[in-house]
């Protein structure tokens, strides 16, 4: 099991301890991971009684939530197709800037190229930032293929770590060929932030600035191959993820990046996704905040 592959299944994990999940649903989910029904129950039961406070998820309020960060100036995501390795075709979603100081690769959470995904490109282009969101699951056909998004996170999970970043790879080639001389950031969201820590680690130097949401650090990740200055997001009440910020944090002094963490308070993982149980529309507006003034300094 891949470290990517083990963060999923502990994410199905904790959304059933978090009551997101029922354990048919979970043990459901695991088993298209391909984790045995025993061990699946094994893990849901430690995962159940490993102190998880019980209101660890905010209930949903009854009022209008307020419109999400960066909506209000987001312009509309074209479907583009764009060359892949090894000659493959990979899809995406595109949007352009009216004038752009930068560009952003979006990188998506396990459920694929969403339409909360595209809406965050579209949200960078509305800022001054050209976007495109890769479809990691272009291969399969894209994510629209999937009609079970617990598929679409199966499909992913077996997709080998060298091709995620490949893939990604591509993308800010395309990026450049459609932005020529704009500085490159990289942001992406739970399974995502993970991908952007790994294009970090393995070295990708085109990359100017990053901003990772409470992604997974890798075991023994080394930042000496990248240039990127880094805005690392996390939140505080997500101490799965957070239990690898140390070693992140290790690893950009030893690479001496510019960087700096954001710690959402009150705040659980998956907390920028309006379309999710999670949402926090005070650290997600913070988070974006940030993320704004990072590229503002990093890209242009």
């Amino acid at each position: 099991m891949t470290p990517l592959q083990r963060y999923i299944v502990e994410e199905i994990a904790a959304d059933h301890a978090d009551g997101l999940l029922t354990r048919r649903e979970a043990l459901r989910r695991l088993g298209l991971l391909g984790v045995g029904t025993t061990t699946a129950a094994t893990l849901l039961a430690g995962c159940s009684n490993d102190g998880r406070p019980a209101d660890r998820v905010p209930p949903t309020s009854g009022s209008a939530a307020p419109t999400p960060p960066g909506m209000s100036t987001a312009v509309p995501t074209t479907t583009v197709t764009f060359s892949g390795p090894d000659g493959r075709e990979l899809q995406g979603a595109w949007a352009a800037a009216a004038r752009p100081r930068g560009t952003v690769l979006v990188i998506h959470e396990n459920k694929g190229l969403t339409d909360h995904i595209r809406s965050v490109a579209g949200r960078f282009a509305g800022v001054g930032y050209s976007a495109l969101a890769v479809d990691l699951l272009s291969e399969a056909g894209g994510t629209a293929t999937f009609t079970d998004p617990a598929a679409a996170t199966a499909a992913l999970s077996k997709i080998p770590q060298d091709q995620l970043v490949a893939d990604l790879r591509a993308g800010i080639d395309e990026l450049e060929r459609r932005a020529p001389g704009k500085k490159i950031g990289a942001t992406g969201f739970c399974f995502g932030g993970g991908l952007v820590w790994l294009l970090l680690t393995s070295g990708t130097p085109k990359l100017a600035a990053a901003t990772p949401f409470y992604g997974p650090f890798p075991d023994d990740g080394d930042l000496s191959g990248s240039k990127a200055a880094v805005l690392a997001v996390y939140a505080a009440l997500d101490a799965r993820i957070d239990a690898s910020r140390p070693g992140a944090e290790a690893a950009l002094h030893r690479a001496d990046l510019p960087f700096e963490v954001f710690v959402a308070p009150d705040a659980d993982h998956a907390f920028f996704n309006d379309t999710g149980p999670r949402y926090n529309p005070t650290a997600a507006n913070e988070a974006w905040r940030r993320v704004v003034d990072w590229y503002a300094a990093w890209l242009g």
